[in-house]
């Protein structure tokens, strides 16, 4: 301002200025922008492309649904269902919006809201009715929830589908995968978790092959919300894991499980172990433990009960294990059976210890011997053969080494190197102690000698074929090595191990009809490490038919308290087990060209008697009247257990004659009797 007060006008420098400052502030906020743009067009330009997208697309993962596993016959195992799962957001339920009967909101006049109501009452009663749920649980959860209320897992499909259909305010469902079972050979098949993926068995050994590729889709969203397949994304088609095809026949590994249970109770029994094997292939048609668990019921699953013990656990074989000792007779000291031997009287003193037998033999033959499983007379053979003879006999029959069947967890067991041998050690392995073998060992050095001495490779897993049908893996009949001549083979099957059934320790394990060559053992073994106060395990293994040998099977039985001797414990249950495969298989039928004496006697009459089949599977009913020459009626219905038959049992009928069944869906399935 001058001296009047009038404000003086800028110079023009000093307007320069401000101007100046002017441009240079948009010249900057210009610059600035460029730059933004610059980072999010070039610089940056994914991270806010993402951020966009996540806006309006969404990416989908679809689960690829798990392979199946069959047996040798295309029979289901294990397989993949889908199931629904309902969830719920209690805070929708509780509000849930009104509308009149076109379908507008219907609005409050006072406070001009749309009106809503609490539709928990509703919604547990519809869960009720259609699920059996419990209507005060549901209610409950509806009430006390937030924002998330599960009300029912993993229905079936079929059940769930009206609800589904109803389209429920604050209530939705998801589909989710679950694994069922037939439930049999859990420790083989294992099981799977919550997430769909195998935690124990072939089930996690395969799990890769039977998870299969997950898909995926691009959706997009419009500006009202409603979403559709992004044009331009490229949408990857879920692919079906692989499927996995066993060498286990279902039925028989039921017959198997089905007497190892029955002798644990018999016993008193701590476990079991059953194996059934094709001599000439190495093919496993069951492997069976006892205890086990219910594969549709994960709550029974325990590490214990999961355990195959055929091929993880290991012990001291007994007599079962004189298999070695009598092949290096036959081979390296060229004993016949009729050689005379001496049996010390039952005792045998060696190296301030004894050697005792089960009763006090003098001079006998080596058949004998074996017959009635001397254990001096083992011993004695053994040092006669010499350590190193002994000890390549026994690697060549596959003791101390893995199978090879390729099963998670497989011991190799344990055979002492030659250079770690006390003097006792060659003597007490001669009948079959300070060794370790599996049930699998024992088995597959029997299936040699039935096999004219050519050690097989066993094996369970069939093949492994993908979602086109091509296969990817394959296992075949695999010859190891030669253990012993075909001569041998041929004179210890019927020489002696035939005689140890026919006349020996072992006549509880005959078959009607068919001829038996095997082994029982009886082995010690030590309680809170000591023999002082010992267990016992029980074994047999043997193989039939002796003239051509086709299909071997060991049952060990361990602990068992009413009784211990194999001839009492193991024995009878081979016995029991071979019979009933023979007569429900119709693949060893035709392989054995097995015809027993009352198949024979059945074909020649005109009138049967109508068995008892309430108790049995419908598959077992079905298949015993087909051996009586009748048939069954079960109204269009195959799953359940027989719980009525229109004839009574012992009733006389003409052959051919059909019997109608009424199939109920409790109890536990059971094999053929």
């Amino acid at each position: 301002m001058n001296e009047r007060g009038i404000p003086e006008k800028p110079s023009d420098s000093e307007f320069g200025k401000r101007l100046g400052v002017v441009v240079l502030f948009f010249i900057v906020f210009l610059a600035g922008i460029v730059a933004m743009l610059l980072n999010i067009q070039i610089v940056n330009v994914r991270k806010y492309k993402e951020k966009a997208e996540k806006q309006y697309v969404r990416l989908v993962t679809e689960k690829a649904q798990r392979g199946v596993i069959l047996d040798r016959h295309g029979r289901m195992l294990a397989e993949t269902v889908e199931t629904i799962s309902f969830y719920a957001d209690p805070e929708i339920v509780r509000n849930t919006p009104l509308f009149d009967k076109k379908g507008k909101p219907v609005v409050d006049r006072k406070s001009g809201k749309q009106k809503t109501i609490d539709n928990s009452r509703e919604v547990a009663g519809l869960f009720a009715d259609y699920l059996g749920k419990n209507r005060r649980d549901i209610l409950r959860k509806l009430r006390r929830e937030k924002r998330l209320a599960v009300l029912a897992r993993k229905v079936s499909a079929v059940q769930a589908l009206p609800l589904m259909q109803k389209k429920i305010p604050g209530v939705w469902f998801d589909r989710e995968q679950q694994r069922y079972y037939l439930n049999v050979a859990a420790q083989v098949v294992g099981v799977t978790d919550s997430k769909n993926s195998g935690i124990s068995g072939l089930e996690l050994q395969f799990d890769r092959d039977l998870k299969g590729r997950d898909g995926s889709r691009v959706f997009q969203r419009s500006a009202t919300g409603k979403r559709y397949p992004a044009p331009d994304a490229q949408q990857q088609d879920p692919v079906k894991g692989h499927t996995v095809q066993l060498t286990l026949d279902a039925d028989i590994q039921s017959i198997v499980e089905d007497e190892l249970a029955a002798a644990v109770g018999a016993f008193q029994a701590n476990a079991a172990t059953g194996i059934v094997m094709d001599v000439r292939t190495g093919e496993v048609l069951a492997m069976a433990n006892n205890p086990t668990f219910d594969l549709n019921r994960r709550i029974t699953w325990t590490p214990e009960k999961s355990r195959n013990r055929s091929v993880t656990d290991s012990f001291e074989p007994g007599s079962t294990f004189k298999i070695v000792m009598a092949a290096t007779a036959t081979e390296v000291l060229k004993r016949k059976a009729e050689d005379r031997v001496f049996a010390n009287n039952g005792v045998l003193p060696l190296y301030g210890l004894r050697i005792r037998d089960h009763e006090a033999y003098g001079d006998l033959s080596f058949r004998q011997a074996i017959m009635h499983s001397s254990n001096v007379v083992a011993a004695k053979t053994a040092m006669q053969t010499g350590r190193e003879k002994f000890y390549e006999y026994t690697k060549n029959f596959g003791f101390g080494s893995k199978t090879g069947i390729g099963l998670l967890g497989e011991s190799q067991g344990r055979v002492r190197p030659l250079k770690k041998w006390d003097r006792t050690t060659l003597p007490w392995m001669g009948y079959g102690y300070q060794v370790m073998v599996t049930p699998l060992q024992i088995l597959q050095a029997y299936a040699a000698v039935a096999n004219d001495g050519t050690l097989m490779r066993p094996y369970l897993v069939r093949r492994v074929v993908d979602a086109e049908g091509k296969t990817v893996k394959e296992n075949q009949p695999m010859e190891v090595r030669q253990v012993v001549s075909r001569e041998t083979a041929k004179y210890l099957g019927k020489e002696y191990f035939r005689a140890v059934v026919d006349s020996g320790t072992a006549k509880s394990a005959s078959i009607p009809g068919i001829s038996v060559a095997g082994k029982t053992g009886t082995a010690r073994r030590a309680s809170g490490g000591s023999y002082a106060n010992p267990v016992y395990v029980s074994s047999f293994v043997g193989y039939f038919p002796v003239e051509s040998p086709r299909y071997a099977l060991i049952v060990l039985v361990e602990e068992p308290r009413t009784a211990y001797y194999a001839a009492t414990v193991a024995a009878p249950v081979f016995s029991k087990i071979s019979s009933r495969i023979l007569a429900c298989s119709e693949e060893l039928q035709k392989n054995l060209a097995f015809r027993s004496p009352e198949q024979g006697r059945l074909d020649s009459t005109l009138t049967v008697s109508v068995p008892e089949l309430r108790g049995l599977g419908v598959r077992d009913a079905e298949r015993l009247l087909k051996w009586l020459g009748l048939e069954m009626d079960s109204n269009g219905v195959f799953d359940g257990v027989v719980s009525a038959q229109h004839i009574l049992p012992g009733s006389k009928v003409e052959k051919s004659r059909v019997i109608r069944v009424k199939l109920s869906s409790t109890g536990r399935k059971r094999a053929l009797l």
